[in-house]
């Protein structure tokens, strides 16, 4: 089971947007049968049934085993992934595109930017699985405290001139065998959310 995995297929992306079906997604992080799922969503083993099919199609979830119970078999299945992204392919023809304008002060400039970062990243795994390859990435995540709008225009410059020395120093266009890097380098407020009460612990 990978810990993130990107729908980029449009059928997937519908049933998994489904509210049952989610559920039933979240419910298989460990693995569960028809039966067992039905006691804990409260639906018929039919229904539960009919919507796993769905699932298993778009290889949301995969069969673990099976097992013999008298005359039945009990098949036993998995989440393929304990979360999912949808990638902005999923809606091609309207998908962001950061080219159409290039604000780099512009919120929606970096919701195009970063969905940019899911569809290609997603793109990356699925052939990086094909090919049985370890994909190479790198990411920074932290948080700054600006005492001031100011204090955050001048933190904004001085990252900017960091970063262009930086690929200044690295670039090197004529490299034979070289591969080119996207870098995506992101400021945005933190968003602040009300913690769930199995968070507070």
């Amino acid at each position: 089971m990978h810990d993130v995995a990107v729908i980029d297929d449009p059928g997937a992306a519908e049933v998994s947007l489904d509210p049952v079906r989610a559920r039933l997604l979240a419910e298989l992080s460990e693995p569960g049968s028809a039966t067992t799922l039905a006691q804990r969503v409260g639906l018929t083993r039919q229904k539960v049934n009919y919507h796993l099919r769905a699932l298993e199609r778009h290889g949301l979830v995969e069969l673990v085993e099976e097992r013999r119970k008298g005359n039945c078999t009990e098949r036993m299945l998995r989440a393929t992934a304990t979360s999912y992204v949808i990638s902005p392919s999923v809606l091609a023809a309207v998908e962001p595109d950061p080219a159409r304008s290039r604000d780099q002060m512009s919120a929606r400039w970096l919701l195009a930017v970063a969905a940019r970062l899911v569809r290609d990243v997603g793109e990356l795994i699925t052939g990086a699985a094909r090919a049985r390859k370890r994909l190479a990435t790198f990411a920074v995540d932290g948080e700054v405290r600006f005492a001031s709008a100011a204090d955050r225009a001048a933190f904004a410059e001085e990252l900017a001139g960091a970063v262009t020395s930086l690929v200044s120093k690295y670039h090197d266009e004529s490299a034979a065998g070289g591969r080119a890097h996207r870098i995506v380098v992101a400021v945005h407020p933190t968003v602040q959310r009300e913690e769930k009460p199995e968070e507070r612990g």
